[in-house]
């Protein structure tokens, strides 16, 4: 099946433009967390958004959540890896699942972690975002795991069934993975080496580890990685008043686009995507 678009982030911006297509009866995909923002879910007071007077952010959540069940919208809880043209439109790898598309709609918010020092120079020479897609590959090899968020625990020690040894490298607290073979070193990875193919990661403390390939297990790609030939623009994705990016039918809305990173900014800028969408698709 080949969506009409497909929307990437499940934040303000995301549900405003799945409202606004499945008002006008589109198929498409919603890809993101169920929980839709973790932004949002902690916000002690929202006191700017029209409608509301000094909302929590859990009932502001909740009130987003009712309406995408009361709309019958679904999420799709999953991390998209990589988005590439494909037969005139798009194709999308997440996990191991593959989805196309004919536009795309980008409300990933921001990626709170910056990518390591040849990271994107072995994507694929060793470098992986999936644990199931790429596991197999380093049966019984030495790998390192780079997470920042415990919901991943389980690829962890997934990868560590498969592994020889895994270094493991969390960027959170509370760490409750258990296996025998993983061992987490006291330093920090500051960049990734090798020549053809990944052979190394450097430590923040001096120390080098050799190993067969990292895992790095966020919750967003880099848009370097996700996208490739992906305009920025002062860390943000380049759009047009329409929020169309450089590449054709793909859009951007909320905290992906630049400041300000407000609520109100991004549902307006989902509404603008979709509408562009809905434009684009009618062109095709």
């Amino acid at each position: 099946m080949v969506y009409d678009a497909a929307i990437i982030g499940t934040g303000p911006a995301g549900l405003s433009a799945a409202l606004n297509l499945k008002i006008r009866d589109k198929n498409f995909i919603w890809i993101g967390s169920k929980n839709l923002s973790d932004k949002i879910v902690k916000a002690e007071c929202i006191s700017n958004y029209p409608g509301f007077t000094n909302i929590s952010g859990k009932d502001f959540a909740d009130a987003f959540r009712s309406q995408t069940e009361a709309m019958g919208i679904e999420i799709i809880e999953q991390m998209v890896n990589s988005i590439m043209p494909f037969s005139g439109h798009y194709a999308l790898m997440a996990g191991s699942d593959f989805y196309e598309a004919k536009s795309i709609i980008l409300t990933t918010g921001i990626a709170n972690t910056a990518v390591l020092p040849g990271e994107a120079e072995f994507v694929g020479k060793g470098v992986s975002y999936c644990a199931t897609c790429d596991g197999n590959l380093y049966r019984e090899k030495t790998i390192a795991v780079l997470c920042n968020n415990a919901r991943f625990e389980h690829e962890v020690e997934y990868l560590a069934n498969i592994a020889a040894k895994l270094y493991y490298f969390p960027l959170y607290k509370n760490v409750s993975v258990n296996a025998g073979n993983i061992e987490m070193p006291n330093g920090k990875i500051v960049e990734i080496t090798g020549e053809k193919r990944v052979s190394a990661v450097k430590l923040n403390d001096g120390g080098v580890l050799e190993v067969d390939g990292v895992f790095c297990l966020r919750d967003s790609v880099a848009l370097s990685s996700l996208l490739p030939k992906l305009e920025a623009e002062n860390g943000h994705i380049a759009v047009d008043r329409t929020m169309a990016t450089n590449l054709p039918g793909v859009y951007a809305a909320g905290d992906c686009t630049g400041r300000p990173y407000q609520y109100t900014k991004a549902v307006g800028e989902g509404n603008v995507a979709a509408h562009s969408v809905l434009e684009y698709l009618a062109r095709e």
